[in-house]
């Protein structure tokens, strides 16, 4: 095997192996947005956000909401 192919081989085996890496993190729940909405709605059922918060820090809320004034 030539040393150019072998680069090539071991070079595309690291992308791949990224990308293998990225699609249940990223690309996955991108997707199905709807079934990810759905078990996160289950998962936070019954806990009140003010009651997890740590001590003095704001409450999250969406910073592309709109603003209230």
């Amino acid at each position: 095997m030539s040393k150019n192919r072998r680069i090539a081989l071991v070079f595309g085996g690291f992308v791949t192996a990224v990308a293998a890496a990225f699609y249940p993190i990223f690309f996955h729940p991108l997707v199905y947005k709807d079934e990810y909405r759905h078990v996160q709605k289950m998962n936070r059922t019954g806990i009140n956000q003010e009651d997890v918060q740590p001590v003095g820090v704001k409450v999250w809320s969406d910073p592309f909401g709109p603003a209230d004034k």
